[in-house]
């Protein structure tokens, strides 16, 4: 069987970390090529890895026979288009988290893909989390009993990243930590909860600890360093709750804030035992076991998530499985993410429609 030929599209850190990666290390895959508007970054690639060649606009290779699948590793404002571009030139396509800037961009994805019947898989790479898997188990085999409360963490003190850059630009990432860090979280509460329908979300936004650029103090940051005279028009925090029928959510996200603690978990709180699940960490059990309490640690899987995302994605196309990371699912989380923004430009607490 001929190997399944592959774009790269957007040369950057997800790619060099785990596509590239995990494509080289899979028997079915051959990277054909590596796509980047930064000319150096797909030239790189390409002396890095041995192998594809360098091309700089992905309009030139759309109709390439050879390639039937592309990995869309690109800032989120391009997400749509170039998924889009790519399904209907009779691509399958794994676009990076998340979807899109806004859900009804999601939509127009969504459309493509039901247009064109080809693959179009999300990055929401904890769906392919060996312990993000063994919590679902728990909750649908009814171990934690009925979950009424899921309470969701990302904070850390303070590292914006690239403050005044693409992360903290509206136009080009659609938010700020709710949609960066958050997508991953909320993405994991739904999938482990079997996709919860929102009934109503209250949510508040808050951009204060980045407006002032050149005055910013920090720890560390990513995607650095701060450009004094950048864009920062999108939230450094988000505090939220949504009623679902199923548990409550609760939601308290920042990357930034004066408050000298990183938080990064989520609780699954049931009637009958309860998961802190450690973002990619470990996760304990609490519960009671002939009359005693107990807690139980499942360790950090040892499997890489991002290997078993890109599997999934090859496999899909010669299967034609639908992994749970499928557009048609992870809209879903698209659309309660567009809810908490909707909320907090608001202000005020929103009914969520079907």
């Amino acid at each position: 069987m001929s190997k399944i030929k592959v774009a790269v599209i957007g040369c950057g850190t997800i790619a060099n970390n785990a596509h590239i990666p995990s494509y080289l290390h899979n028997p079915e895959a051959e990277i054909k090529y590596f796509c980047d508007i930064i000319p150096e970054r797909a030239d790189q690639a390409v002396e890095k890895y041995g192998c594809g060649k360098a091309v700089y606009d992905y309009r030139e290779i759309l109709n390439d026979p050879e390639i039937e699948a592309v990995s869309v590793c690109t800032p989120n404002h391009v997400h749509a288009p170039i998924s889009i571009d790519f399904l209907k030139a009779g691509k399958h396509v794994l676009c990076e988290k998340p979807a899109a800037r806004t859900y009804q961009e999601a939509l127009t994805m969504l459309e493509a893909q039901k247009e064109t019947g080809k693959v179009l898989n999300i990055g929401v790479v904890n769906r392919f989390n060996e312990g993000v898997n063994k919590i679902k188990k728990m909750i649908d085999e009814g171990v934690l009993g009925e979950v009424y409360q899921v309470y969701v963490s990302f904070r850390c003190h303070r590292m914006i990243p690239g403050l005044g850059g693409d992360y903290t630009t509206k136009e080009i990432a659609g938010g700020g930590v709710l949609i960066d860090w958050g997508v991953h979280f909320l993405d994991i509460v739904m999938y482990c909860c079997g996709d919860p329908k929102a009934r109503t979300v209250s949510a508040e936004t808050f951009g204060k600890l980045g407006k002032n650029i050149p005055a910013y103090v920090y720890e560390e940051m990513w995607a650095g360093p701060p450009k004094e005279d950048g864009i920062f028009d999108v939230e450094d925090s988000v505090i939220g709750m949504v009623r679902t029928d199923g548990p409550v959510i609760t939601v308290n996200g920042a990357w930034a804030q004066n408050i000298g603690e990183k938080e990064m978990f989520i609780d699954f709180i049931g009637d009958k035992g309860g998961v802190r699940l450690r973002y990619g960490k470990e996760f304990t059990f609490y519960g009671t076991e002939d009359g005693k309490l107990i807690s139980n640690v499942t360790p950090k899987p040892e499997s890489n998530h991002f290997q078993t995302e890109i599997d999934a994605f090859l496999r899909c196309i010669q299967t034609g499985e639908k992994a749970p990371s499928h557009i048609e699912i992870n809209i879903k989380t698209s659309k309660l993410m567009q809810a908490l923004y909707d909320s907090a430009a608001q202000h005020q607490e929103l009914n969520v429609e079907d």
